[in-house]
């Protein structure tokens, strides 16, 4: 094995898939490790962005794509979606040998729908990856499991508590494998690169035209000044609209935003609706975040100091960090995630929903000064639904950022260091 790979928790996941399905379509941002973690399972590799030959292998993707797909089993095709015709002749290929772990598919972005013909269902399964959580990174102990606190385990140990330099390093860095993996450079540059790529080239190799790349750059830092909330794409508007010193319409916001989804930059946390007997009412917004909480601090300009000295935005960036690792497990687990909110202004950061049904709700804090608020807003909701006979969480959990202890408290609900948390 490569040294320098560190195991992804998607791994096992994408070795199940492999033996179900001919083909896996490995999708997420770039950068966040997709090629290293396919070639870890895959036998031979195809890569469209090879340079070598003037680009010949681009050339024989576009004309001869059946040839691409000859090689030992499974084969990777790296960034298929340069040559979109390729996914209908690996879902050819895969009727043809009627047989799983042929190829994997590797992308940063969604194709234009006219390229391909096929949806690929039944041949060709499809596998979400994001960065790197802290417990991939090795900053997590692991010391207590997403799978503990649904299994109402009893918890008391004392744990590392981080400090204010190394989670605000933590977030401006991100869980970008090459960041974690190469201690020795200017981590913080990754993620305002990352920006300049997608605003600068990526819409472009796409065939999306951007008719004024500042405001896509715009857009793009109001994103980041909104997020972890649940503010409208009107909202958007009006404050692109404000930094612009020009009206931006809705529509212009909303198609740039499709863009960013298409690109896997933007992952939103969808609402979780609880059944409930009564006329109880849920509200339905998204909460807003990019794909990784670096992002947002690189489009603000924030360096580890400056968030530091800017507590209200260490606030949105530590709960975005804490919902990135949080849907991470969650979907190891085979769950999603989800936050809450209703009309009687009752909120839960997250929660986490597992196939069965069952749900944990989590509030996520920067100190354990704010745990008991916490943890009463969290049980208001839990008698909320208990009054309106819906089904009540497996488990409550205050998730903090300043804390050295793991445990239960007298009132049922979690307190747990995020640097703690593992699957």
């Amino acid at each position: 094995m490569n040294e320098e790979y560190f195991p992804r928790l998607i791994d096992p996941a994408l070795s199940h898939y492999l033996a179900t399905f001919g083909a896996v379509s490995v999708e997420g941002p770039k950068w966040c490790g997709k090629t290293s973690t396919s070639l870890m399972q895959a036998e031979s590799c195809f890569n469209l962005a090879d340079p070598s030959g003037n680009f010949s292998n681009r050339f024989l993707a576009e004309n001869f794509p059946a040839k691409v797909l000859e090689g030992e089993k499974p084969r990777l095709i790296d960034e298929w979606q340069e040559v979109p015709k390729l996914w209908d002749a690996v879902r050819y290929a895969v009727d043809q040998a009627k047989t799983p772990c042929q190829f994997l598919l590797s992308g940063s972005s969604v194709p234009r729908r006219e390229g391909i013909m096929h949806s690929g269902a039944g041949r060709i399964a499809r596998l979400r990856m994001r960065p790197m959580s802290l417990f991939e990174s090795r900053e997590s102990s692991g010391a207590v499991s997403l799978q503990d606190l649904f299994s109402q385990k009893e918890i008391a140990m004392t744990t590392e508590s981080l400090t204010m330099e190394e989670l605000t390093g933590l977030i401006v860095r991100g869980g970008w494998p090459y960041a974690v993996t190469h201690k020795n450079i200017d981590e913080t540059l990754i993620p305002l690169q990352y920006l300049d790529a997608i605003i600068n080239d990526d819409a472009m190799r796409m065939g999306v035209e951007i008719r004024s790349t500042s405001k896509f750059r715009m857009l793009i830092e109001s994103l980041s000044r909104n997020e972890s909330t649940t503010c409208s794409l009107q909202t958007i508007a009006k404050d692109l609209s404000y930094f612009a010193n020009e009206a931006i319409s809705w529509a212009t916001v909303n198609n740039y935003c499709e863009i960013l989804e298409n690109m896997y930059f933007i992952d939103n946390q969808e609402p979780f609706i609880p059944r409930v007997r009564s006329s109880m009412r849920f509200k339905k917004q998204v909460k807003r975040h990019l794909a990784d909480p670096s992002l947002a601090a690189a489009a603000l300009k924030l360096t580890p100091s400056k968030l530091a000295n800017d507590r209200q935005t260490l606030g949105f960036l530590f709960e975005a960090l804490a919902e990135r690792d949080l849907r991470i497990y969650a979907n190891c687990l085979g769950g999603e995630l989800y936050h809450y909110q209703d009309y009687s202004n009752r909120e839960i950061d997250a929660v986490v929903c597992l196939k069965d049904g069952s749900w944990g709700g989590f509030e996520i804090k920067l100190s354990r000064n704010s745990e008991d608020e916490a943890a009463a807003s969290l049980l208001r909701v839990k008698k909320a639904l208990r009054e309106a006979e819906g089904a009540e969480p497996a488990f409550l959990c205050v998730l903090c950022g300043f804390s050295g202890i793991a445990y239960r408290r007298q009132d049922g609900v979690y307190s747990v260091p995020l640097n703690a948390l593992k699957p």
